[in-house]
């Protein structure tokens, strides 16, 4: 994978994030600490983001770092499965660790319980 072909991925990764939130490059600039044309320069590959700008970028977006690499590509088809297991993931994000644990332990037991079918 070439230099530029990374960056992006990563920008466009960024951008769909970024959009998925509903916030500007502007909106997204300020809650990370970025001007705007910092923003879509990102988006865009034109700049070498470092790790500590995409932690604060992960932040500003509310998500994790590593979600940051889930790029973006149309030779990538998600399957309804894909889709709902994102769904899952993206609302246990949004919940409280108490929240969570119900959750792993409900679904351990429907999975338990799946195994003995």
């Amino acid at each position: 994978m070439e230099d530029r072909e990374i960056l992006n991925l990563v920008g466009a990764r960024i951008k769909v994030l970024r959009k998925e939130k509903g916030l500007s490059q502007e909106a997204l600039g300020e809650k990370g600490g970025f001007h705007f044309t910092y923003i879509g320069q990102v988006e865009r590959g034109e700049k070498n983001v470092s790790l500590i700008n995409l932690g604060k970028i992960a932040e500003a977006l509310e998500v994790n770092v590593s979600q940051l690499f889930a790029y973006v590509s149309d030779e990538i088809e998600f399957t309804e499965t894909d889709i709902m297991i994102q769904e899952i993931v993206d609302m246990l994000r949004e919940t409280s660790p108490n929240k969570i644990r119900l959750s792993r332990n409900i679904i351990r037991e429907l999975l338990s319980e799946s195994n003995g079918d």
